[in-house]
């Protein structure tokens, strides 16, 4: 079986993945996970090591990790789509508090796992650097910085880098100072997702790839739950959909998530010269102020890994293989890496996207309806490394009706409202893309906060 997809980091893999077979007629299991992604995985592998005897099945519509679990940045962060006052605004400090931690715990947690289950996925703790690359960039992280201080955030989970400092962590140009948190690894997902795929089988997961479900049924006094798909019925006390992106494609799911598209390019290897001046020694993952979000990382074996935001919403939130390709945006993001580090002396070879899923308060949510017994966890807006690792596990407690520190977080019991119909949410999505992209223009050319920002930022409910 070759890639499912273009990406570098499929690419890279030592072999490809072993095949596994599509289900063949009906099934009865405990539980029955829709997705081998990040999610359905971390799920069914906490579900097992809770109780290694449960029967536990996950359907995947084409290869395990094909999605945005396998073609991801490759930040293991402890960001959230929300900011920590707006989780404070509507819950609590403590509540607040506790998802944070939750958060940045997860990020050295999942390297634990990852080692605990044999996943080497090139796992590097350096950081994150978010540069001001301008004065009204700085501006903003410095009042960001405040605002986390307000919050309880230590010099230790951030702290304001000047000039000198920020460049010696990423040398880009025009850098004005940075903020920088530790709280940040930088992974190869590929890796990740297929050791997660092999280490959930190894425990007696039962993985059905090339297997699309076509419905979710929810249970009666009559009927267990049930997870239908064209080659087979699955049964089970519990089905969990973890979709993601790809949740429209269930008829009465349609509006509860937006695939939004994220592109991604990557260089060859590059000499030690360039990193001697441009550092990221540590491997930090990097990005810059500006309203239109990119990010980046140094691999392992030294290639860039660059992505951003700006490819379009599709009408009626169709996802299509097609859309992966936007020359448009990829020409952007290739001129924005030499814009923030120069001439690359080696080619940009690799070229790729995908869907992430977006609700539309842009807030995570875990839930399970025991009474149904149908689960959904999903809404990461591209944070879902950890995101996911959090999520998954959260979910095999409520289902095995365990109460941790997670089973109380804010994002537990969350049921966004739906977003509006077409052709409002297709005017609506693209015209927030293009008001982020002016934002940063009318910036870079007044020197002055944009207006627009402002406007972004409520849309955002941040």
């Amino acid at each position: 079986m070759g890639s499912p997809h273009t990406s570098l980091w499929w690419a890279t893999l030592a072999q490809p993945p072993t095949p596994r077979a599509p289900l063949n007629g009906d099934l009865d299991v405990d539980v029955a996970i829709v997705g081998a992604g990040f999610t359905g995985l971390w799920t069914a592998l906490f579900l097992v090591r809770l109780d290694p005897s449960l029967r536990v099945a996950v359907l995947e519509a084409g290869v395990a990790g094909a999605g945005a679990s396998g073609r991801n940045g490759g930040w293991a962060s402890a960001l959230y789509p929300i900011s920590f006052a707006r989780v404070e605004a509507s819950h609590s400090r403590d509540a607040m508090l506790a998802l944070r931690a939750a958060l940045r715990d997860g990020v050295t947690e999942l390297d634990e796992v990852a080692r605990h289950e044999g996943i080497d996925c090139d796992y590097e703790r350096g950081g994150t650097v978010t540069l001001a690359r301008s004065a009204v960039q700085a501006t903003r992280l410095r009042a960001e910085l405040d605002a986390e201080r307000a919050l309880g955030a230590t010099c230790g989970d951030l702290e304001w880098l000047d000039a000198p400092a920020a460049l010696e962590r990423c040398g880009a140009t025009d850098v004005e100072g940075a903020l920088f948190t530790p709280h940040c690894a930088s992974v190869h997902p590929a890796k990740l997702v297929t050791g997660l795929t092999d280490a959930v089988a190894r425990r007696g997961v039962a993985i059905y790839e090339h297997t699309t479900a076509t419905s979710i049924e929810p249970g009666d006094r009559w009927h267990r739950p049930s997870a239908r798909t064209s080659r087979g019925v699955v049964r089970a006390d519990v089905v969990v959909r973890a979709t993601e992106g790809y949740t429209p494609s269930f008829s009465n799911a349609r509006r509860a998530l937006v695939p939004l598209y994220s592109l991604v390019v990557a260089t060859d290897p590059l000499p030690s010269s360039f990193f001697d001046r441009v550092g990221l020694a540590q491997r930090e993952t990097f990005c810059d102020a500006r309203h239109l979000i990119i990010y980046g990382q140094r691999t392992k074996d030294d290639r860039l890994v660059f992505g951003g935001r700006g490819a379009p919403y599709h009408f009626g939130s169709r996802v299509d293989a097609r859309f992966d390709d936007e020359p448009d945006v990829f020409a952007k993001l290739e001129a924005t890496l030499v814009e923030l580090f120069g001439e690359l002396p080696v080619e940009v070879p690799f070229r790729w996207g995908g869907p992430l899923g977006a609700t539309r308060d842009f807030s995570p949510f875990v839930r399970l309806d025991r009474e149904r017994g149908v689960a959904v966890a999903g809404g990461y807006v591209g944070d879902g490394v950890v995101m996911s690792h959090v999520a998954g596990r959260t979910l095999a407690e409520l289902i095995s009706s365990e109460t941790t520190e997670r089973t109380s977080l804010p994002f537990v019991g969350h049921t966004p409202r739906n977003w509006v119909p077409e052709p409002l949410r297709w005017l609506g999505i693209n015209a927030g893309l293009l008001a982020a992209d002016l934002a940063d223009r009318r910036e870079a050319s007044t020197g002055r906060t944009s207006g627009l920002a402002r406007v972004l930022d409520r849309l955002q409910g941040n």
